[in-house]
């Protein structure tokens, strides 16, 4: 029964001062009802975390796999796996199961101590056993699948490749692996380099799809060297090209030149009656570049002049017409003037003509007749 219950039930009976709080000193120092009744709300045990890792193989987690089969010259049937929590590398050493805990301590000092310096290991801390527990099941699941392929494979000369000659190559992989934690290989993180692969030597001369700096480098420079050898031929090409229907040009300084019109757009007149070439022109300095003539940019530029554009004293009318302009009715006259041809031929109103009073006379003069 509650504490709240017991209270209930005492009350209805007996009463004394204090009651309450010797009766719930009872209650909770109750030893058949401390043993029989579960606990409920907050555990106790605050979480003993491991120290902060500065460096590789400063903490390790050990494991020992047993139970596999029989593989190697020296039938091995344990894999000894060693885990650096910092930069999550491993280590499998194969060993027997018989082994002694002297046999194990040298196993573990020809193996890490010899090349990784003295670690600690993380069996004290309850906490990081289960930690440790996840992170060796993964590779033990990995070591038996290896195990399973080892019986089964036979390499071309009968020889069957077991769990123990393979374990380099879990150890590799694994090692070349990127890890969820560190988001790096542990290779890297360890050395601050990434082991060959035997498949880096067959593709050493390709590009990668995510290349380090180095190879980035290599095949920026790669591309560039590509891309200017393209561009030079395309530009030898284009050169081949042109020469063959253009040759150097022989100018020297005081020659006359004619200016070709074919991109004079200023000109007077039909394009089709032009002429071909202006000038001549005396060529005043050559430059180095293309030798055409130059112009220097400290000459002050000549004076605007307005140069009225008139047409000269008018021969005769052509004929006349009725337009309308502005809303009111025109009339236009076609003149031609003198010593023009008639494509210089101008409509022009009555009061714009120059002598209009004797043009206009004479043409009407000659209508009426």
């Amino acid at each position: 029964m509650s504490e709240d219950r017991t209270k209930e039930r005492v009350a209805s009976t007996a009463w004394c001062p204090k009651w309450e709080q010797e009766l719930s000193e009872y209650i909770n120092t109750f030893e058949i009802c401390q043993k029989a009744n579960g606990k409920h709300g907050k555990k106790y045990g605050l979480l003993q975390q491991i120290e902060e890792l500065k460096h590789p193989w400063e903490t390790i987690n050990i494991d020992w796999v047993t139970g596999l089969v029989p593989g190697g010259k020296e039938n091995y049937n344990a894999c000894l796996i060693i885990l650096d929590r910092f930069s999550k590398s491993m280590r499998c050493l194969p060993f027997h199961k018989e082994d002694t805990a002297m046999d194990t301590a040298l196993l573990f000092w020809n193996n890490i101590i010899s090349t990784c310096g003295l670690s600690f290991s993380t069996a004290y801390h309850p906490q990081t056993d289960g930690v440790a527990e996840r992170m060796i099941q993964k590779r033990e699941d990995i070591l038996r699948s290896f195990c399973a392929y080892g019986m089964e494979y036979k390499d071309f000369e009968g020889y069957t490749n077991d769990w123990v000659t393979l374990l380099p190559a879990v150890q590799l992989a694994y090692n070349t692996s990127l890890h969820s934690t560190t988001g790096r290989a542990p290779g890297l993180v360890e050395k601050g380099w990434n082991p060959l692969l035997p498949v880096d030597h067959l593709k050493k001369n390709l590009l990668t799809i995510y290349p380090t700096a180095k190879d980035f480098h290599d095949m920026w420079k790669r591309s560039c060297d590509t891309a200017s050898k393209c561009i030079a031929e395309a530009k030898d090409y284009n050169k081949q090209r042109w020469e063959k229907t253009h040759m150097e040009p022989d100018f020297k300084e005081g020659d006359q030149m004619l200016v070709s019109t074919l991109n004079f757009n200023n000109l007077k007149g039909p394009k089709k009656m032009r002429d071909s070439f202006v000038g001549p022109f005396t060529i005043i300095k050559l430059t180095e570049e293309g030798k055409f003539p130059s112009r220097k940019k400290n000459l002050t530029p000549p004076e605007r002049v307005e140069v009225e554009d008139s047409p000269g004293p008018v021969s005769k009318i052509i004929r006349a017409r009725k337009i309308k302009l502005n809303g009111k009715d025109q009339r236009q006259y076609l003149f031609r003037f003198k010593n023009q041809t008639a494509d210089k031929d101008n409509w022009l109103a009555e009061d714009a003509i120059p002598d209009g009073n004797l043009c206009l006379r004479r043409f009407k003069a000659f209508r009426s007749t």
